[in-house]
C-alpha cells in the first residue's frame, strides 16, 4: 500500500481515511467493528472521527464514534497500526465548544478517554474560532505535543485568510503549526478549495484530507431523481447536487467507470487522490461491500485524459 506524508509531519498514511462519522450512527457497533477490522487488513491505517460526532442523532451526545473506536482498539490491540484523527472545537453542550485553552485541554482528556489511548496522531481544531486569539490555541497544543497527548495538528473548516494567519503565528512564535488540512472538497464542491486554499497549502507543504469526498453520496450514482431521495438518511441533502452541473458530473463519472470497469464512486475518489496537494480523501462505508468497494479506488488510476474529461464535467462551481 502506498503510504502518503501528511504535510511535513512524521505522519504517514494511507491514501483513503475512514470516515468514522457513521460509528454509532448508521453503523452499529458490531458492524463497526467488523468494517474497522477489514480497513486495517485490506493494508489501510487512516481513520477520522470527532468529539461531536455523532450529536445531531436524537438522544445521543456526542463522543459515540469515539467511544466505538476505543472499544475496538481495545478489543483488537491495533494501536500501533492506525492513525486517529480526532476533532474539538464544535459545540457540545452549554459552555462547551471553542478553541480557548480551557476548552482543549478538557475535551483533550475526554476524547482520550473515550478512544482509551495515550495520544490522539492528528488532533484538528474543529472550526475556526475567531474569539479565540490564534496563539492561544496553538500554544495549547503545544503543550499537549509536548506531553505526548497529540502528536500532529491540523485545521478543519478554516478559510485561507485564517488558515495563512494561523500558520504566520506558528511562525512568528515558534509554535506548532498545523500540519493539515481538512475542507470539503469533491468533484461537485471545488470552487472553496480550489480558489485560495488549495494554494495556501500548496506554499506551506501541508496536506490535505478533503470529508464530502464523494458529495454525501451524490458522486456514487445512487441518486439521480428525487425519487432516490429516500435511499438513505442523507438523501434529503441531494436537493443541492441534483442539477444540470450535478449530472453532467455523472454522465461523465458513468463513463469514466464503464471504460475503466470501476463505479462512479471508485473513479471520484481516484480524481480526488490525484488532485494537487490531496493526502487521502475521506470516505464512509455501512458495510463490507461498500467498503471494499471504495478500498478498490485505491488502486484506480485514473490517465490524463479520464482526469480532463472529469475536470471539464465539474468546471463551473
Amino acid at each position: 500500500m502506498e503510504m502518503r506524508a501528511l504535510g511535513r509531519s512524521s505522519l504517514r498514511v494511507a491514501p483513503l481515511c475512514f470516515g468514522g462519522n457513521v460509528f454509532g450512527w448508521t453503523a452499529d457497533e458490531a458492524t463497526s467493528f467488523s468494517l474497522l477490522d477489514a480497513f486495517v487488513d485490506g493494508g489501510f491505517n487512516f481513520i477520522d472521527t470527532a468529539d461531536v460526532y455523532s450529536r445531531w442523532v436524537p438522544g445521543h451526545q456526542g463522543g459515540e464514534s469515539e467511544t466505538i473506536i476505543g472499544k475496538w482498539l481495545q478489543r483488537g490491540g491495533r494501536r500501533d497500526r492506525v492513525v486517529i484523527a480526532t476533532k474539538v472545537g464544535m459545540e457540545m453542550g452549554k459552555n462547551r465548544k471553542g478553541l480557548s485553552a480551557g476548552r482543549i485541554r478538557i475535551a483533550v482528556e475526554e476524547s482520550l478517554k473515550r478512544l482509551q489511548t495515550d495520544h490522539i496522531d492528528l488532533y484538528f481544531s474543529h472550526t475556526d474560532d475567531a474569539d479565540t486569539p490564534l496563539e492561544e490555541t496553538l500554544q495549547l497544543y503545544g503543550e499537549l505535543i509536548k506531553e505526548g497527548k497529540v502528536r500532529t495538528i491540523g485545521a478543519s473548516n478554516y478559510g485561507e485568510v485564517r488558515l495563512r494567519q494561523a500558520l504566520g503565528t506558528s511562525e512568528r512564535l515558534g509554535l506548532p503549526r498545523y500540519e493539515a488540512l481538512q475542507p470539503e472538497y469533491n468533484l461537485y464542491a471545488r470552487a472553496g478549495f480550489e480558489h485560495g486554499l488549495q494554494a495556501a497549502c500548496r506554499d506551506a507543504g501541508l496536506g490535505v484530507v478533503p470529508y464530502y469526498a464523494l458529495a454525501s453520496g451524490f458522486l456514487t450514482g445512487k441518486y439521480r431523481s428525487e425519487n432516490d431521495f429516500d435511499k438513505s438518511p442523507r438523501g434529503a441533502r441531494m436537493t443541492r447536487y441534483l442539477n444540470e452541473r450535478g449530472l453532467r458530473i455523472l454522465a461523465a463519472l458513468d463513463a469514466a467507470a464503464q471504460r475503466l470497469n470501476a463505479t462512479p464512486a471508485q473513479v471520484s475518489l481516484a480524481w480526488l487522490m490525484r488532485r494537487p496537494c490531496i493526502t487521502a480523501p475521506i470516505a464512509s462505508a455501512t458495510s463490507l461491500a461498500q467498503l471494499d468497494e471504495l478500498m478498490a479506488a485505491a488502486r484506480l488510476v485514473l490517465d490524463e485524459s479520464t482526469m480532463a474529461a472529469l475536470d471539464a464535467a465539474s468546471a463551473g462551481d
